[in-house]
């Protein structure tokens, strides 16, 4: 078997949070060894995988 680099793609996106929610966030990635922006994505995966359906579906 040949080693394979794998490289992901990724984009810088800007979003406005709370300065209360920046300190939660800096303190659990401190906490846990990690990055803020590994935490959020981790969050915003946790998030995404369990969100409850709605029907009142908006475009």
């Amino acid at each position: 078997m040949q080693f394979k680099i794998e490289k992901t793609e990724h984009v810088n996106r800007t979003f406005r949070i709370t300065k209360e929610l920046a300190d939660t966030l800096s303190e659990i990635a401190q906490r846990e060894g990690i990055s803020v922006n590994e935490l959020v994505v981790q969050c915003c995966n946790y998030a995404i995988s369990n969100m409850e359906e709605t029907n009142d579906k908006k475009n």
